[in-house]
Order: C-alpha cells, then structure tokens, then sequence
C-alpha cells in the first residue's frame, strides 16, 4: 500500500506526519506539500508533490489528479493522513485521489503505532 499525506502549514501537526514516515510499513511515500513550505524534513523514501494552496480549489483537485497519478501507479487504494493542512487542501487531495480512481483508508499514529481508520 502507498501512503499519499497532505503537509500544511500548521507545524503542529508535522509530528504525525512524520511518526507515519517513519513507522508505517508501506511500499511508497508521497508527501503533497503545500509550496509555501519548505522546511519539512523529507525522508529519502518520500517523494514529493508541490501543490499552490492559492489556487481555487477545483484547480487545485486537477492540479492533484495530474500529479498523483503517475505516483500512486495502479494501486487498489491508498493510506491517506488528512493530519494536516486546511479543509480545502482535504477536499481537493480526496477529490482527486477518488477521481484518479482509487480508494482511501485513514491512517493515523497513535499511542498504539499506526491505525487505519476504515
């Protein structure tokens, strides 16, 4: 399973992205970046996406099918953190993570590791 995670500007948040980075057993990272970051530490097994947060948000979703489509390949679905980011930066990446089409389940770190939210 891939994991695709939305990194916004709230830093507060970084934690668990990284937590997910760094213990999810999955074949492929892809961090969707909002462009006006740029000191979130990338792991080399993360590729990364760089979205316009400024753009309205159906051409941000056609901005992210275009992107996340040659990253995800042919999976079934996918792990997704909404962790971060705002409400649009969610509805666009599930816009066009459904679109592409491939299904999502939540993942989330806790206090008991990594949970998928289904």
């Amino acid at each position: 399973m891939h994991l695709v995670a939305f990194v916004g500007t709230d830093k507060e948040n970084w934690g668990q992205i990284t937590a997910l980075i760094h213990r999810m057993e999955c074949e492929h990272i892809v961090l969707v970046v909002n462009s006006t970051v740029n000191d979130f530490p990338v792991s080399e097994k993360c590729s990364v996406v760089e979205v316009d947060n400024a753009l309205p948000l159906l051409e941000l979703k056609k901005s992210l099918i275009e992107s996340l489509r040659s990253q995800i390949g042919k999976e079934f679905e996918v792990a997704v953190s909404l962790a971060s980011g705002t409400g649009k930066e969610h509805m666009a990446l599930i816009a066009a993570l459904l679109n592409i089409p491939v299904g999502i389940r939540l993942a989330v770190y806790t206090k008991q590791g990594v949970q998928i939210i289904t």
